[in-house]
């Protein structure tokens, strides 16, 4: 073979080792991009919370001077999916819902306050009994010692709804005053019953723009009522139930109360105007969203 074949020769096998060599890496570093960086052995073992202080450092050697992963590396493919699916906040309103629309003849009970062992266990006998569900917006203090209340509304099919936490005047509140009371319910609420309330009063009706901007931050829209039955005044179980029907109409909100005071006469009460509503053909429901 001539000397000028032979050199021809080497240079083709160079070429191509090059090639090959150049493949794998290239390979290599395509599949690192996609690893994750390897955990310290005992990370799995290690309690939340450690810093791994007093632990046993790694064993010198080659081992112990092996670069951090660069921080340009793309995490595990687990990292890219969807995050879990989250209810869309509401909107913040300018003022509560005063009534509902589009319900046809229904009406919606409420009852604020409680709950309190001396009279919601009545309220919700008499609406068991008749099948029909209603909203309880629940003081935290109140709900906070009768939590065993609340997994019975839950139970029986009824909306829990935030109402505060010590029943103050709102607008008079600070922001953070605001936020603790609203938030400190919602957190009893979803302690109880493995989810947090999607509807919130204010005490008195006294609704500011904070108390909107917070609660829609807490994921609940503001109720208010379009009928008062004034029983926080203890007029008389016969005026309760007339200002009840006087007040009947489709899509109305009627405000009542099972806790605060002495509430017998709002437990009488709704044992003779629920079944004269029904009877009248009005549905009992309650608002979902």
């Amino acid at each position: 073979m001539k000397k000028d074949q032979m050199l021809i020769g080497r240079r083709g096998a160079l070429r191509l080792a090059a090639a090959l060599g150049a493949t794998v890496t290239v390979g290599a570093l395509a599949a690192d991009r996609f690893t994750a960086p390897e955990a310290p052995a005992d990370a799995a073992s290690a309690p939340r919370g450690t810093s791994g202080a007093g632990r046993a450092g790694p064993a010198a050697g080659p081992q112990a001077s092996r670069p951090r992963p660069s921080a340009y590396r793309l995490q595990p493919m687990t990292a890219y999916a969807p995050p879990a699916f989250r209810r869309a906040m509401p909107p913040v309103r300018q003022r509560p819902f005063l009534s509902m629309s589009g319900v046809g003849r229904s009406m919606v009970l409420t009852f604020d306050d409680g709950p309190d062992p001396r009279y919601t266990p009545g309220i919700l006998e008499t609406l068991r009994h008749y099948d029909c569900r209603a909203m309880f917006f629940v003081c935290g203090e109140m709900a906070v010692e009768n939590q065993d209340l609340l997994r019975e509304m839950d139970a029986d099919g009824h909306v829990v709804g935030n109402h505060t936490w010590s029943h103050p005047l709102v607008p008079k509140l600070r922001p953070s005053r605001i936020r603790d009371e609203l938030g400190s319910t919602s957190e009893v609420i979803e302690k109880a019953l493995g989810a947090p309330p999607l509807w919130y009063r204010a005490p008195y009706g006294a609704w500011n723009r904070l108390s909107f901007e917070i609660g829609a931050e807490l994921g609940m829209e503001p109720l208010a009522w379009t009928v008062d039955t004034l029983d926080w005044k203890e007029p008389g179980t016969d005026s309760i139930v007339r200002r009840v029907l006087d007040g009947a109409a489709p899509g109305v909100v009627v405000l009542s109360h099972d806790a605060g005071g002495n509430r017998s006469q709002s437990v009488a009460a709704l044992r003779r105007y629920l079944p004269e509503l029904l009877d009248a053909g009005y549905h009992i429901t309650v608002p979902r969203r």
